[in-house]
C-alpha cells in the first residue's frame, strides 16, 4: 500500500498535502489562510526535510510555508512517528511570539490544522541551513554563535506556560534514536554501509556494559519532567541562514526538561562540525547558565549525541574519515564518564 493511501485510510477526513496547486488552493481557502482574490501560483519544496512534507506556497500576493506531519518520518518512512509533532510546533512558536527577542529568529505561526496536521507558517525568505557547517572550512562567526547564545539563553530564561504539550510521543521517539538504539548490537544498522570500518570502531561502545549503564540513566532524566522550556532538536539543520541573520526553524521535539540537552546538543554538534575550539569557548561563555546549571550533565548529554549521531541512524553530512570520527567517539566517550567537557 502506497503512502498516500495508508494515511488515508488511518485518517479519512483529513486533507494529504502535495504538490498539487488547484487541491492546495482549494484547501487553503477552505482554512481561511488565503485571502478571497488570492490565487496560488506555485508549490515547491523549500529544503530538505526529515521529519515532516514541506512546501513553499507561492501566491500573487506573497508566499508562506506549509508543512504536515504524518504518521512516519519523512526521510525514514519505515520510522513511525506522532502526527501531533506540527502542533507541538504552532504551541512554540505561539508560545515565543509575544517575546521581541523571538521574532529576529522564530518564523511567524500563520495557522494550525489539528484535523489535517498541517501547520502554516511564515516564509523567512531564500535560504539554507548551516548543515554547510559540517563540510571542511566552514566556520560560524562570533556574530552567528551569539546570536545563537543568545537565542538559547532567552529561551531557558521563559516561564513555560504550563499547557505546553509534554511531547511524550515524540521524545519517546526520540529517546529510542539516542539513548537505545545506537548501542544495540543486533539493531540491523550496517555502519559499514555509511564508511567501512564503522561498525569494528563502534563494537565497544555497543558492549561497554558501565557506559551504556549511564547513557540508560542519562535517558531517564530526558524522559522525566523539567522546568525550562526546550527547543529539542538545537542543531544546525534547524538553524536557517537567511539574508536577516540566523533563524531558528523545526521546534516540533520542543518539550519542558532539562537545560543541559539543548546546550549538550549544540556543543556536540559544534564539535563534530570541526568547528575551533574558539567557537566552543564563545558560546559557553556567552550562553546564561541557570542557577541550578549541571555541567557533569552538560557533559554526558554532549557525548551521547556525538556517539548517537556517529553511530546511530541518524547519520550526519560529515567530512570525516575514520580515524577523526574514531576520535571523537573517544572524546564522547571520556566526556560521559568523566563528566566533564575538556577543550
Amino acid at each position: 500500500m502506497e503512502l498516500k493511501e495508508q494515511f488515508q485510510k488511518k485518517y479519512p477526513n483529513s486533507f494529504f498535502l502535495e504538490n498539487h496547486v488547484a487541491l492546495v488552493e482549494q484547501y487553503l481557502r477552505q482554512q481561511s489562510w488565503i485571502q478571497p482574490k488570492e490565487i496560488v501560483q506555485s508549490l515547491e519544496k523549500p529544503g530538505e526535510g526529515n521529519m515532516n512534507f514541506v512546501l513553499r506556497v507561492k501566491t500573487n500576493q506573497r508566499s508562506f510555508i506549509v508543512k504536515q506531519a504524518r504518521p512516519w518520518v519523512e526521510k525514514f518512512p519505515q520510522i513511525s512517528a506522532p502526527v501531533e509533532r506540527t502542533g507541538v510546533e504552532a504551541h512554540f512558536f505561539r508560545t515565543l511570539a509575544a517575546n521581541p527577542i523571538f521574532s529576529t529568529y522564530n518564523p511567524k505561526c500563520l495557522g494550525y490544522d489539528e484535523n489535517s496536521f498541517v501547520l502554516a507558517i511564515e516564509d523567512l525568505g531564500k535560504g539554507t541551513d548551516y548543515s554547510f557547517l559540517y563540510q571542511e572550512n566552514n566556520q560560524l562567526t562570533k556574530e552567528e554563535i551569539r546570536s545563537i547564545a543568545q537565542y538559547l539563553s532567552a529561551l531557558h530564561q521563559l516561564k513555560p506556560a504550563t499547557d505546553f504539550p509534554q511531547n511524550k510521543a515524540m521524545r519517546l521517539l526520540n529517546h529510542e534514536h539516542i539513548f537505545n538504539f545506537p548501542f544495540s548490537e543486533d539493531n540491523g544498522f550496517d555502519l559499514d554501509e555509511v564508511q567501512k570500518g564503522l561498525q569494528e570502531i563502534a563494537l565497544p561502545y555497543k558492549n561497554d556494559k558501565e557506559l551504556k549503564a549511564i547513557i540508560q540513566k542519562t535517558g531517564e532524566l530526558y524522559l522525566s519532567e523539567g522546568k525550562y522550556l526546550l527547543h529539542g532538536d538545537f542543531y544546525p539543520g534547524s538553524w536557517l541562514k537567511t539574508a536577516t541573520g540566523l533563524k531558528v526553524i523545526d521546534p516540533e521535539f520542543g518539550f519542558v526538561g532539562p537545560a543541559e540537552f539543548d546546550a549538550g546538543v549544540l556543543v556536540a554538534h559544534l564539535l563534530m562540525a570541526q568547528q575551533p575550539i574558539e567557537v566552543v569557548q564563545l558560546f559557553l561563555s556567552a550562553y546564561q547558565q541557570s542557577d541550578d546549571f549541571n555541567s557533569s550533565l552538560l557533559a554526558r548529554f554532549t557525548g551521547i549525541e556525538i556517539l548517537r549521531r556517529l553511530i546511530g541512524i541518524a547519520q550526519l553530512p560529515l567530512n570525516l574519515n575514520l580515524a577523526q570520527k574514531k576520535m571523537l567517539l573517544e572524546t564522547a566517550v571520556k566526556y560521559i564518564l568523566s563528566e566533564q567537557i575538556e577543550l
